[in-house]
Formats: C-alpha cells, sequence, structure tokens
C-alpha cells in the first residue's frame, strides 16, 4: 500500500532548500580549500593522531559517564511531575543555553585546585582534576549530558507507560520492568540518544579549554588541535583544515553506523 503523499506548501521548498545550502555549503569551502596533497601526511602525524585518539577515548568516556547519570534523570523526567521535576528540568537544560566558556568557569571555580570542591581534593589527597585527562571527560559530559537526557526523555514520553503497566500487573518489580520492558521499548531512542551525546562531547571545545587546558598529548583533542594548528602559520592552518576534515569524516562515519540500524528499528 502506498503512502498518501504529504501536502507541503511549494513555496516552503525554498526556505528549506536554502537552509540545506546553508548547511552544506561550508562543508563544500572546507573540501575546496583543502590541499590534498598534504592531507594525508597531516592527518597521520603525530599530534593529529594524539588528538584523535584522545578525543575518542574521552568522548568514550563521558558518554559512560553521561548514559550512567542520564538515563535514570531522564526516566525520573519522563514519569514523574511537580514542582521538583520542573526545577530538576530546567538545571539539566541550562548547559544548552549556557556559553560553553561559562561552564568551563564554573567547572575551574567547582573542581579546579582552589575551587569549591577542588582545594578539598588537592588538601586531603593531594589530587587535581582541572588540565588533566580527567577534566576532560568531566567537560564533555557537563556538555553532553543535556543532549542524552532529553532526547531520551521524549522517547519515553512517546513510548508511554502501558507496556510497564501490563508487565508491572503480571507480578514484575520495578527493576524488572526497568530492564525488561522500558528499556528495550526505547531502544531505537536511546542509541539516538547516545550518539547525540557521543558526537557533542567529540566536538566540545570552550569548557575543555577552560577547565582542561591545551596540553599535547593529555588534553588536547581535536578541536583544540584545530585551534592551536588555525592560529599558527599559512602551513598550520592547512593542517587545521585537515584537521578538520578529520573530525567530519569520523561524525559521518558515525551517523553510517548508526543511521542502518535506526531505519531498521523504524521498520
Amino acid at each position: 500500500m502506498r503512502r498518501p503523499r504529504s501536502q507541503v506548501p511549494r513555496v516552503l521548498y525554498i526556505p528549506a532548500t536554502i537552509g540545506a545550502l546553508f548547511l552544506l555549503l561550508p562543508l563544500v569551502a572546507l573540501l575546496v580549500r583543502a590541499d590534498w596533497p598534504a592531507l594525508p601526511s597531516a592527518i597521520t602525524s603525530g599530534p593529529a593522531l594524539r588528538a584523535l585518539r584522545l578525543s575518542l577515548e574521552t568522548a568514550l568516556a563521558a558518554t559512560v559517564v553521561c548514559l550512567i547519570l542520564g538515563i535514570p534523570m531522564a526516566l525520573v523526567l519522563a514519569r514523574r511531575d511537580g514542582r521538583i521535576i520542573r526545577v530538576l528540568r530546567a538545571m539539566v537544560t541550562l548547559p544548552l543555553v549556557l556559553p560553553p566558556m561559562v561552564g568551563g568557569i564554573a567547572l575551574l571555580y567547582l573542581l579546579g585546585r582552589l575551587g569549591l570542591i577542588g582545594k578539598y581534593l588537592d588538601l586531603w589527597f593531594d589530587y587535581q582534576i582541572a588540565f588533566t585527562t580527567t577534566a576532560v571527560v568531566i567537560a564533555e559530559a557537563f556538555v553532553a549530558l543535556p543532549f542524552l537526557v532529553l532526547s531520551l526523555e521524549g522517547a519515553l514520553r512517546t513510548a508511554g507507560t502501558g507496556y510497564e503497566t501490563v508487565a508491572a500487573t503480571l507480578g514484575a518489580g520495578n527493576w524488572t520492568v526497568f530492564r525488561r520492558v522500558t528499556l528495550p521499548l526505547v531502544g531505537p531512542g536511546l542509541l539516538a540518544a547516545t550518539v547525540l551525546c557521543f558526537a557533542r562531547a567529540l566536538g566540545e571545545f570552550g569548557a575543555t579549554a577552560l577547565f582542561a587546558g591545551n596540553s599535547d598529548g593529555v588534553t588536547r583533542t581535536m578541536p583544540l588541535a584545530i585551534y592551536t594548528a588555525f592560529n599558527g602559520s599559512g602551513v598550520d592552518q592547512d593542517t587545521a583544515i585537515a584537521l578538520s576534515l578529520l573530525l567530519v569524516a569520523v561524525a559521518i562515519l558515525i551517523m553510517a553506523l548508526v543511521q542502518p540500524r535506526r531505519i531498521r528499528s523504524a521498520t
């Protein structure tokens, strides 16, 4: 059975096309500007590979942190209501509207050497978080967590509570319902939220720069490596373009691996 064609006013295709070009043309300009003969050596250099490895490792670690914290938060937001829940949702949304630099400063004054908590970590355990790889993970998790929570909350609300109620009436406990019903039911939404969270962590720059610094091999992720190269000489700017293309390629690869699964889940 053929699906009915959607009735989209033709005039709307004009701004839709302009919007698509607005998103596509900057990437085209990047491709045109790239020094293709020098591209392989630029993206396989030691600093580039270290930055890429660090970015993937920290983004993966930040995503794990976001899953551990974000799934319970999304479930509470989707299944409960009240003043406290509204405050919690506002707190989750806040990092989305804050400039990343503000988030970096906030983390620094919380976990830095003289921060609200950081000074006690330094005093009692002689341990510093700021300007370490751990700081990169924390900064990325701080900015990426809202993407996972809000996306998963929407999936949970769409799924509803019907199957959970049936499982509960059949004698399943809350934890069993969560593991055997809720998580499988929102599997595609959870996958999409996880990918979105990972992509946001992978591209984080502002909070990482202020809270973790820009140390090669320790805190210099791909965005920081691109910024460092772009502010150098003309040759370094070509390196920045090469690293940008590498980051775009990684993002496209992630989406290509996930998209077929989302399509199969939808069908």
